[in-house]
């Protein structure tokens, strides 16, 4: 009669499900649920937590340990690291009984018989799989150890002692204390598997690690083996792919200078690094013939279009299987072809944003106490790197190399932590940590899961925060961007206003005690957006409460003669263009920084030739013409030689917020439009300069020439959106000049005019024909309520009016509204004659 399972000490993966976590740990347990699935897995054997209970009971080790454990205080550093390292060294002196070790050692054969391999050359990975390591509140992101390319019987049993022991780290028992889990029920079973000869590996999750997207997989890859990533230990390539289509929706393609590979003559891995001077991979100096210096390239793709789409596909299936999210790990091998390369390594519960334990780390951010606070128009950015976990922190900045140095045990509460990378044994500082900043890793590397569980704001693959940032330092982590400033930031940090500095006509003014943010949802809710127009970048201090779904149009101009005051083309002249960048960038990102994640659309500059001649220097670049109201501007001067350079110093200012400052919320918009070659070229040189159209980044044309009414499908094809300009195109249409007193007083410029209204309603309807969007950044609806409606009637996507006009425009749209589902009803019941 066979041994029940679970009082077996080694059973096969595939023998395994989801029920036996207990007996064999998340890890196992999830394999066999995937070998079951039909989910390429490498082959290999559990070595039970029975067998592990069974070591330490049968030898006396449970009562000894336990007893240990519970008079320990974690917090201590230096009486955690003592204790734990002396259970581990009890654990590792003890003799494994020896029916449990024949038992592994049977196994090891008869894997090397199902794989017809000699068992002295079969090579395999032992990994820990903990009993409570996978539970949905908790995420151990790597805590026990994991050897690699273990050849022999012998050093199997040896290394899975060496996991057993790994339970016991100081890392691993502060964790279990903090998150309130016995020791007794953290029992330990062991993985060995087949070792996969990774070309490439990496990580991958069901829904986007940091934003929470369901609606996207994230893949993470690099050369090599897989811990270079989840270690932190390269910023790695990065995929997002689209659930519905499988197609890739977003990539970037890192420098990935390091690996850790299998050295077939060393018999054992190996980090490799690229030596860009001797363009090869090294190891210790010396240039490397291993099979991977062979393929990998590190400004190369680690992963081809077929490989991140059978991820994607396994990513999916692996999720339906569990019914939950899930963290993947994955590798392909080299010595296969596609599809059998392509392996599962594991698969644990996402435990960040499936129990949404995320915490609100503003609380953190009113504990901070600077002696001197900047603006973040002024703030100097010291690195930059990924958006790992959101929030912000700002404190005293240490920078630290090694977990159980000197500066480690002096790191105190609420400090902020800078370091190459984090491990496990990292987590007792991350824990103090009001923000956590890295020089390598991705964004779910172990420095990014750990963060965004504890709550506490990060950034990793910055490159280079530990040289930009020194020990003693005062910065803000800005977590939600990825960015990190010099000093404490005080838009940033300070607490927001009860209420606006100044009451703006027709707003509801806060009573006592209620904030705007509680005032908001007073406001009725429209399916038509309601933007804001806005110029001076200051003036958003003033509006920023009032209840708008964005920006839609805030135009340059007031920065170039306020805050920059020189032509761009003589600033390109006298070599100060970074100058005009940084000017204009501390403008926008003023706006976007205030009312973050809703969008800002930026109106490119839209002077007339009059208008830059007023600027410092503007003489010398600017003709004179008879009528610069339909000349030399717009788009028009963005793709003349004559002004090409100063357009593209606009475009770098909205990269710099876009990348280096983290404000992706800010899109851009082309005014005066006239015709579609001129878009295909202006769109062409937005590329050149690295921004391309995206699901985050919108480009939006201004509808004010009637061409681009009559063409809108046309123009489509090169925007995401229209803005009418209702001045411009009502004095296009009409032939009337918006300057004319005369024809004003005549009645001729009048935006109600049904010409008008005709050349609206063809851009909306052939906009919509082909997927783009429309809004209004006129006058006409904060002047006349009925041209309002007629838009709302139109289906218009939004309406952007100025700030005195937000609420009751916003009433208005929402009365309108009701007014038509009214309308709808009342018809729906006359036809069933009710």
């Amino acid at each position: 009669m066979s041994q029940p399972k679970e009082q077996r000490f080694v059973v096969w993966l595939d023998e395994v499900r989801k029920e036996d976590t207990l007996l064999v740990g998340g890890k196992n347990a999830n394999l066999g649920e995937m070998i079951a699935a039909g989910i390429p897995v490498p082959p290999g054997f559990a070595v039970t937590s029975y067998a592990f209970k069974y070591f330490l009971d049968k030898t006396g080790l449970a009562e000894k340990i336990y007893s240990m454990l519970n008079k320990l205080d974690v917090n201590n550093t230096k009486e955690l690291e003592e204790t734990t390292a002396k259970i581990r060294q009890m654990i590792l002196e003890q003799p494994m009984p020896p029916e449990v070790e024949t038992e592994i050692k049977k196994y090891y054969r008869e894997l090397a018989k199902r794989l017809n391999m000699e068992p002295s050359r079969l090579r395999v990975a032992v990994r820990s799989s903990a009993t409570a390591e996978d539970m949905p509140e908790a995420s151990f992101a790597g805590q026990q150890d994991t050897y690699l390319n273990v050849y022999g019987e012998d050093n199997v049993v040896y290394y899975v002692k060496r996991c057993w022991a790994s339970l016991f780290t100081a890392r691993a028992t502060f964790y279990r204390v903090a998150q309130g889990i016995p020791h007794e029920k953290a029992l330990m079973s062991v993985t060995v598997q087949k070792m996969v000869n990774s070309r490439s590996a990496g990580v991958m999750f069901t829904l986007h690690p940091v934003t929470g997207d369901e609606n996207v997989i994230v893949i993470e890859g690099s050369w090599g083996l897989g811990e270079s990533v989840v270690g932190g230990k390269v910023t790695p390539d990065e995929f997002v792919v689209d659930k519905g289509s499988l197609k890739v929706v977003e990539s970037k393609i890192n420098n990935k200078n390091f690996a850790i590979t299998f050295d077939p003559s060393k018999g054992k891995n190996i980090d490799i690094r690229w030596d860009e001077n001797k363009k090869a991979w090294v190891h210790e100096g010396s240039v490397v013939d291993v099979p991977l210096a062979k393929v990998a390239q590190p400004d190369k793709t680690a992963l081809t279009e077929e490989e991140v789409k059978r991820l994607a596909e396994l990513g999916l299936l692996i999720q339906k299987h569990y019914g939950r999210h899930m963290d993947i790990e994955w590798a392909v091998d080299m010595d296969l072809k596609f599809p059998e390369s392509v392996f599962i390594v594991q698969a644990r519960p996402e435990t960040v944003w499936s129990v949404k334990k995320a915490k609100e780390a503003e609380k953190k951010v009113g504990a901070v106490e600077a002696k001197k606070t900047v603006k973040l128009a002024e703030a100097k950015i010291l690195a930059k790197g990924l958006p790992a976990s959101p929030g912000v922190g700002a404190g005293v900045a240490k920078v630290i190399f090694d977990p159980k140095s000197k500066e480690a045990m002096e790191f105190k509460q609420g400090e902020i932590l800078v370091t190459r990378m984090t491990d496990p044994d990292w987590v007792p500082l991350m824990k103090k940590a009001a923000a956590i900043v890295t020089d390598e890793g991705g964004m779910t590397s172990h420095a990014a899961i750990v963060s965004r569980e504890l709550g506490i704001p990060a950034v990793v693959g910055t490159g280079n925060a530990t040289k930009a940032i020194q020990s003693g330092q005062e910065v803000t982590v800005d977590g939600a961007r990825g960015v990190i400033y010099e000093g404490i930031v005080e838009e940033l940090v300070k607490p927001k206003a009860a209420a606006p500095e100044q009451p703006v006509a027709g707003a509801v003014v806060a009573a006592v005690g209620i904030s705007p943010e509680q005032l908001l949802p007073l406001y009725p809710v429209t399916a038509t957006k309601i933007y804001m127009n806005l110029g001076e970048p200051d003036a958003i201090d003033k509006y920023k409460d009032l209840p708008f779904d964005g920006i839609g149009l805030m135009r340059i101009e007031f920065i170039f003669t306020d805050w920059i005051g020189y032509h761009p083309m003589y600033l390109i002249e006298t070599k100060q263009e970074d100058f005009f960048i940084n000017k204009l960038a501390a403008g926008v990102a003023k706006v976007a920084q205030a009312i973050y994640p809703r969008p800002v659309v930026v109106r490119f500059s839209d002077f007339r030739t009059n208008e830059f001649r007023g600027l410092k220097g503007g003489e010398k670049f600017e003709p004179d013409e008879r009528n610069p109201m339909i000349g030399w501007r717009g788009v028009s001067r963005y793709i003349h030689p004559k002004y090409e350079a100063g357009f593209r110093l606009e475009v770098r200012a909205i990269r710099k917020v876009r990348e280096e400052m983290g404000l992706t919320n800010v899109w851009v918009m082309f005014p005066f439009v006239r015709t579609l070659w001129e878009v295909q070229r202006v769109v062409k040189i937005l590329e050149e300069e690295g921004l391309k159209r995206s699901k985050d980044f919108k480009v939006w044309a201004m509808a004010e020439v009637p061409s681009v009414a009559i063409l809108a499908d046309k123009f489509a094809e090169y925007v995401d959106g229209f803005s009418i300009g209702s001045n411009d195109l009502t004095q296009l249409v009409l032939g009337a000049d918006r300057d004319s007193q005369i024809l004003a007083e005549m009645g001729y410029f009048d935006e109600r005019d049904p010409a008008v209204l005709e050349a609206i309603r063809m851009l909306i309807e052939k906009a919509h024909s082909k997927g783009a969007t429309v809004s209004i950044c006129g006058q006409a609806p904060s002047v006349y309520p009925e041209i309002t409606e007629y838009l709302v009637r139109l289906g218009i996507d939004s309406i952007s009016v100025n700030p005195d006009a937000v609420v009751s425009t916003r009433r208005l749209v929402a009365s309108i509204e009701r007014k038509i589902m009214l309308e709808k009803l009342d018809a729906i019941l006359k036809k069933m004659n009710l």
